[in-house]
C-alpha cells in the first residue's frame, strides 16, 4: 500500500519556523502595517527600553515623551481628520503591541489619549469642541485623561455618584473619580456625570463633559505606592462647585453608550498590547534559558523547561491569530463588542500566565529589574482589571451565548 503525502504539508526546502513567530504571522500583515509596527518597534528599543526599568522604579512618566508620541503619529492614529493619522485597527494594534513590549504604561498612555479620552471629543463632541483640542491632542501639546470609575464604582459605572446640576445656563459638577491614567499631567479631562435632565429637573441621564485643566472647583491628586504601571500617572479627579458652560457637555450622547463606546475602542488596544508584555517575557525567558547553564548544560535542555517555553509560544501566537481576527472583523466593519471582550479576556489572562511562566524560568534573576518579566508581570495585574475585569467580560460573553444577562 502506497500513501502520498498531503501537496504542500512539508518540503525539505522550507525553513524551519521562527520561535519568535512560529506561524508566520508577520506575512498575514500589509506593507503599511508592517512599516509602522518597525517604526514603533524601533522607538521602543532606542527610546524605551534603555530607560524603562529607571522610570518603573521611580513611579514616574516622562511628560516629555508625549510630543516624542505624538511626532510619530501615534496619538489618537485611528482616527480621521482634526491632525489624526487615520490608520486603520489593525496597525493601532500593532502599535499597541510593540508599545505594551515596551512597558504597559505607554501604551496606557497612548490608549487613554486616542481610544478614550479623543475618541470621545471624536465620536460624541461638538465641532468646536474636536478643533479645539483633537488637533492639539494628535501633536501631544495637549494630554487628555478620561474620568469614569470611581472609589466604589468600577464594574457598575451606571451607579456612580459624581453629579452635574443645572444652574442657569451652566453646569456644576460634584464628585470624585479614581483609578484615573495620566490625570496629574492632563490638560483636560473627559469626565462622566449623572446629569440634569434638560428640563433641570433631577434624574436625568449619564453625560459627558470636557473640564480643562484649572477650571475652579477641579483638581487632580496622584495616588502613590503602586506596585503596579509605575511608570504611568494614576490619579484622583476631584470636582467641588466645579462649573462649566454648557457647552463643556459632550452634546451627541447620552447614557452609559457614550463612555462604553470608548471603552470598547481602548480594549481594543488592550487586545494586542497585552501580547506585547507576554512576547517581551517569553523573548526573555527563552534567550535566559539558552545561556543559562545548570548539571552542565543549559536549562533550555530540560524538558520541563521546554514544556514552558513551549506552551508560551502556543498562546502568543494563539493570541495574535486573534488579535488580528479581529482587528480585520474591526476595520472591515463586522466587529461586534463582544468580540474584543473575547480578545481582551483571552489574550491578558494567557500573558498574565506567560509572564508568571517567564518567571519561573529565570528564577532569582527573574524578580530584578534587569530583566523585564517581573515588571510586564505587575503591570499586567492591573491590565487584567481595568477596561473590564476578567469576570465582567466573562459574564458578557456568557450573555452573548446565551442571551441572558447575569449583571440584573
Amino acid at each position: 500500500m502506497t500513501t502520498t503525502a498531503t501537496p504542500g504539508t512539508h518540503r525539505a526546502n522550507v525553513p524551519a519556523p521562527s520561535p519568535t513567530d512560529f506561524l508566520g504571522i508577520d506575512a498575514l500583515l500589509h506593507d503599511d502595517e508592517r512599516l509602522i509596527r518597525d517604526t514603533v518597534r524601533a522607538f521602543v528599543r532606542d527610546r524605551v527600553l534603555p530607560n524603562i526599568a529607571e522610570w518603573f522604579e521611580d513611579h514616574t512618566f516622562p511628560r516629555a515623551m508625549a510630543k516624542e508620541l505624538g511626532d510619530l503619529g501615534l496619538l489618537g492614529m485611528h482616527l480621521h481628520g482634526y491632525g489624526c493619522t487615520g490608520t486603520t485597527a489593525v496597525a493601532y494594534g500593532l502599535a499597541c503591541l510593540e508599545l505594551e513590549a515596551g512597558d504597559s504604561g505607554f501604551r496606557s498612555f497612548v490608549s487613554v489619549q486616542g481610544s478614550l479620552a479623543m475618541y470621545a471629543i471624536w465620536a460624541h463632541g461638538s465641532e468646536e469642541q474636536k478643533t479645539t483640542w483633537l488637533p492639539r491632542m494628535a501633536t501631544g501639546d495637549a494630554i487628555g485623561c478620561f474620568g469614569l470609575t470611581e472609589w466604589d464604582f468600577g464594574s457598575d459605572p451606571g451607579g456612580m455618584r459624581t453629579t452635574a446640576r443645572r444652574d442657569g445656563s451652566d453646569y456644576v459638577l460634584n464628585g470624585s473619580k479614581a483609578w484615573i491614567t495620566n490625570g496629574g499631567i492632563a490638560d483636560v479631562a473627559i469626565v462622566w456625570a449623572k446629569a440634569d435632565a434638560e428640563d433641570g429637573k433631577s434624574g436625568g441621564t449619564i453625560r459627558g463633559f470636557v473640564v480643562p485643566k484649572g477650571t475652579k472647583g477641579f483638581s487632580t491628586r496622584n495616588i502613590e505606592k503602586k506596585l503596579s504601571l509605575r511608570a504611568s500617572i494614576t490619579s484622583e479627579l476631584s470636582l467641588e462647585d466645579c462649573r462649566l458652560p454648557a457647552d463643556a457637555m459632550l452634546p451627541n450622547v447620552k447614557g452609559l453608550r457614550g463612555p462604553l463606546s470608548c471603552l470598547n475602542e481602548a480594549r481594543y488596544g488592550i487586545v494586542w498590547g497585552a501580547l506585547g508584555a507576554a512576547r517581551a517575557c517569553y523573548e526573555s525567558a527563552l534567550e535566559y534559558a539558552k545561556t543559562r547553564v545548570q548539571f552542565d548544560k543549559p536549562i533550555a535542555a530540560f524538558q520541563l523547561t521546554q514544556e514552558k517555553l513551549v506552551n508560551m509560544m502556543l498562546e502568543i501566537n494563539k493570541g495574535l491569530l486573534v488579535a488580528l481576527h479581529v482587528g480585520r472583523l474591526k476595520d472591515a466593519g463586522n466587529a461586534h463588542s463582544s468580540h474584543v471582550s473575547f480578545g481582551k479576556l483571552n489574550n491578558v489572562r494567557e500573558a498574565l500566565a506567560i509572564c508568571r511562566e517567564a518567571r519561573t524560568i529565570l528564577g532569582a534573576s527573574g524578580i530584578t529589574l534587569e530583566y523585564p518579566v517581573i515588571r510586564h508581570m505587575n503591570n499586567l495585574e492591573s491590565v487584567l482589571t481595568y477596561e473590564g475585569t476578567s469576570e465582567v467580560h466573562t459574564l458578557i460573553l456568557g450573555q452573548a451565548i446565551t442571551g441572558e444577562s447575569a449583571f440584573s
